[in-house]
């Protein structure tokens, strides 16, 4: 017999009251009047703050938290997660810019990413960032712009290991790379910085992400944790700091379970005690962005609309593609699924129907939802896309036939 799947992937830590999903303590329908309009995308900081709890209690102890901002680069996000974490990790100036205006300071802020311009190199170097280094060249040019500036520039070495992580959502590491510097030509770059007048603070190794298998994770760790002993050999002075990525995955799908940080955690304990048996004054980091925020974040928008077409109902929002890019399928997904998507103010109605949910862009592309069994839903009612919280307005093609902007609260 053919295993029924749910309509959408798990729901967990949002409340039901009245009908009503709660955000942030509050009903959806409250929250809509208190932004005003809709769309809106709503990110709940106490969500937040336990996920980041969650990662403390099971995680060896020691092990440094850092946020990878390209998840959800809102100040306000970033902000509460400063308070929090023990780093952010940046990919740009812009978000530099927002990193600095928090209260961890400048040396706890790393800076990665290929082709990095000088103007942008001269600005981390003036800030005190932490520079993950992707190439040789780009090595030469740090040491260059600082004796410019009479600064001595803090570097980390980002290295392209020679595995991936499998099961990946995306693949960062594990043959040929525009990210970081092969670890075959890593031996020979870590030996020439002792003739450079730089501040090394270590490694930073980055395989993948989305990631839903834990022995997959626990197998890339394993490796990256014994890779940075390897190359701690090369190394003119010692290491303060391997950063080994993350890769922690969320589910999005129906059939997709959460990932159990209970055993990660269990099985890292050996892992992290044989490693600094190794390298006693090395700190040891994992970086994250979408487990941190995704779950945390909703995308709120209103029915405008029931049209049937040919015997299919289509609930027509006044929100869409333009500002949730992954949810509409158009992210990276080969066969499109659906994001978990619920009729927000009709949380226990008991009266069903299949739709598909589309929004107000010229395009076929402009789906939410694809006949997926919801709530019957009329004129008014809000359409909330669940696990929102990552990868959503950031990397939406806003500009796209010049719609307003959605809101963004953190509450």
């Amino acid at each position: 017999m053919k295993k029924t799947l749910p309509e959408h992937a798990p729901m967990e830590g949002f409340a039901v009251q009245g009908n009503c999903l709660q955000v942030g303590g509050m009903s959806l329908i409250r929250l809509a009047e208190r932004v005003g309009s809709t769309p809106f995308y709503a990110y709940d900081r106490q969500r937040i703050t336990e996920r980041i709890a969650l990662l403390r209690r099971h995680l060896p102890e020691g092990i440094l938290l850092h946020y990878a901002m390209k998840a959800n680069p809102m100040p306000a996000v970033v902000q509460h997660l400063a308070r929090i974490v023990d780093g952010i990790d940046i990919a740009s100036v812009g978000e530099m810019k927002v990193a600095l205006d928090t209260i961890l300071a400048p040396d706890k802020i790393s800076f990665a990413g290929p082709g990095k311009r000088s103007s942008e190199l001269r600005c981390a170097i003036a800030a005190g960032v932490t520079i993950n280094v992707e190439s040789e060249q780009e090595l030469r040019m740090i040491v260059k712009l600082g004796e410019h500036l009479g600064i001595t520039p803090s570097v980390a070495i980002r290295i392209n290991p020679d595995f991936e992580l499998k099961s990946s959502g995306m693949k960062m590491g594990g043959g040929a790379k525009s990210f970081g510097i092969d670890v075959e030509q890593a031996p020979k770059l870590l030996k020439l910085l002792a003739s450079l007048k730089l501040n090394f603070v270590g490694l930073h190794i980055f395989s993948g992400s989305q990631n839903l298998n834990s022995a997959a994770i626990l197998e890339a760790q394993l490796k990256s944790l014994q890779l940075g002993i390897r190359l701690a050999q090369h190394m003119p002075i010692p290491m303060r700091l391997l950063n080994i990525g993350g890769g922690f995955g969320v589910p999005y799908f129906p059939g997709e379970e959460r990932l159990d940080l209970a055993v990660i955690g269990e099985n890292m304990q050996p892992m992290i005690r044989t490693f600094r048996e190794q390298l006693p004054e090395t700190f040891v980091a994992i970086e994250l962005g979408r487990y941190m925020v995704a779950e945390a974040g909703i995308y709120v928008c209103r029915i405008l609309e029931r049209k049937v077409s040919r015997g299919k109902i289509f609930l027509i929002t006044d929100g869409g593609m333009h500002h949730h890019l992954a949810a509409s399928g158009n992210l990276g997904q080969v066969i499109r699924k659906n994001f978990p998507v619920i009729i927000g103010n009709r949380m226990q109605d008991t009266d069903k129907e299949v739709v598909s949910i589309v929004g107000p862009l010229c395009t076929p592309l402009d789906l939410l939802a694809e006949e997926m069994m919801l709530s019957k839903a009329v004129v008014g009612d809000f359409v909330v896309v669940l696990q929102s919280g990552a990868y959503g307005l950031s990397v939406s093609p806003t500009a796209f036939l010049n719609h307003p902007l959605p809101e963004e609260i953190l509450v």
